[in-house]
């Protein structure tokens, strides 16, 4: 379900700015010359001798878009499950789920730039076409994220449902400017921030040699001598993350990938129908 109103082009299953018919009330207006005399509200009248007119929600579909970063940092997985392929897994349900009430699934692959994009649509055979370029996606490159963001949002020129799903491997002020950008186009921001635990939990007990999966130098290090100023940075980092999540009001989940997808989608869409009423 989505948090915001949604303009899509039928009927289906979530609030819109507009009024329509459905079981939902509303509101009460005053009735003008040209009204639809079968929405007048007579025991309104009774009471204040006035005549008002009860409008309900109008019920739409959405346009659900993916966002799924596929820089190099997206190749690691310390258990055996790479980040890109646990964002395979969310991001096809999330698309398989949307498909089958209705909505519109699209999809974007970001590393360098804006890669893989088809927009929303409602068919069968569309959605096997986002499953084929989620499957054919390849981790590569450098982290394009926050131009990508700003780009999607001036291009999707009706409100959507975005859905990034990434490591976030960007500065937390430059990730809020965007998070804010999709805010103000009237999209509905949701945030799965996926971190493997060696990421977090820095285990690494001899010499290592640490590459830069999205292009940058080597560093070869013993674990002991750095893993205090590691773990400061990250938390400052993940400070800072937490801080723009507040601001930007966006829809955030950190995972690691190390848990259940199931689980986590669980709690998403769980979530998210006890959010289904908001305006």
């Amino acid at each position: 379900m989505s948090r915001r109103p949604m303009q899509g082009s039928v009927s289906g299953r979530h609030a819109s700015p507009h009024r329509g018919s459905s079981i939902e009330f509303a509101e009460y207006r005053k009735y003008v010359p040209g009204d639809d005399l079968r929405r007048l509200d007579w025991r309104a009248y009774g009471r204040s001798d006035r005549f008002y007119i009860k409008e309900f929600e109008a019920d739409t579909n959405l346009r659900l878009c993916l966002i799924i970063d596929t820089s190099g940092s997206m190749g690691y997985g310390s258990q055996g499950v790479s980040k890109l392929e646990y964002a395979r897994r969310i991001g096809a349900t999330l698309g398989f789920l949307a498909s089958q009430q209705g909505d519109a699934v699209g999809l974007a692959c970001v590393a360098n730039g804006l890669g893989q994009h088809v927009p929303p649509r409602r068919s069968a055979a569309h959605l096997r076409l986002v499953f084929d370029l989620l499957e054919q996606a390849k981790p590569h490159g450098e982290t394009q994220l926050a131009r990508t963001l700003h780009e999607l949002a001036e291009t999707n020129q009706q409100r959507a449902l975005i859905v990034i799903i990434s490591d976030l491997f960007i500065d937390p002020a430059i990730l809020g400017n965007c998070f804010q950008h999709l805010r103000f186009r009237k999209h509905d921001v949701a945030v799965f921030h996926l971190l493997d635990p060696q990421e977090i939990e820095f285990n690494f007990r001899r010499p290592t040699r640490f590459l830069d999966m999205e292009g940058g130098p080597a560093i070869f290090a013993e674990p002991n001598d750095i893993a205090r100023r590691y773990q400061a940075a990250l938390e400052q980092y993940l400070a800072g993350v937490k801080q723009v999540v507040l601001e930007s009001a966006i829809d955030y989940h950190r995972v690691q990938i190390d848990e259940d997808y199931e689980k986590v989608l669980v709690r998403f869409l769980t979530s998210r129908t006890q959010a289904k009423g908001l305006r």
